[in-house]
């Protein structure tokens, strides 16, 4: 086979071991799915049914932000190779400076975001270990999360029904643009 064959069948072979991956686990971490198909997790997000992964263009991402900060408190993450860092709180005001996105508030969730690297915003809402979860994902061009916001779940495990109505009401904003 050519190289040039084998570029243009590379895209293939990687979604049909991302599709492969996925049915093996449907309901399982994208991360852990990515890894096991050798694809980003992006690549993932992309094959999931649809309705389950509605993207936004990355300069809504302050649209989409101001909007979250009016949640509540929500489950903050960051998933990387070495650690999956799960905060709760509120998500403060943010704003521009330096090259950065900053946050800072009354709130655990604080710190610096290199904006820039974000590529594209994914809603995602799908099935997680058998219940129905629902979060913002912030992607880099690497085709990983920066960090994921997750509507909280309640006492009883439940999402937090406020949240999760405004949840669809933003991400049905860009589910046909």
């Amino acid at each position: 086979m050519s190289s040039v064959t084998a570029l243009s069948t590379a895209p293939v072979e990687r979604r049909e071991r991302a599709l492969a991956a996925l049915a093996e686990k449907p309901d399982g971490v994208v991360e852990a799915i990515a890894a096991k198909a050798e694809v980003t997790p992006a690549e993932v997000l992309a094959i999931l049914p649809k309705g389950a992964a509605t993207t936004a263009d990355v300069s809504e991402f302050e649209a989409i932000w101001t909007e979250m900060s009016g949640w509540g408190e929500i489950l903050f993450i960051v998933h990387t190779d070495d650690i999956v860092l799960e905060a709760t709180g509120s998500l403060p005001a943010g704003s521009e400076g330096h090259g950065w996105f900053n946050i800072h508030g009354d709130s655990p969730i604080g710190g610096h975001i290199r904006k820039d690297n974000c590529a594209g915003i994914t809603f995602v809402d799908r099935a997680f270990h058998g219940r129905r979860s629902c979060s913002v994902w912030f992607m880099n061009a690497k085709g990983s999360a920066m960090f994921k916001v997750f509507v909280k779940r309640d006492e009883a495990r439940e999402l937090v029904a406020e949240q999760l109505v405004k949840f669809e009401a933003l991400r049905d904003r860009y589910a046909g643009a």
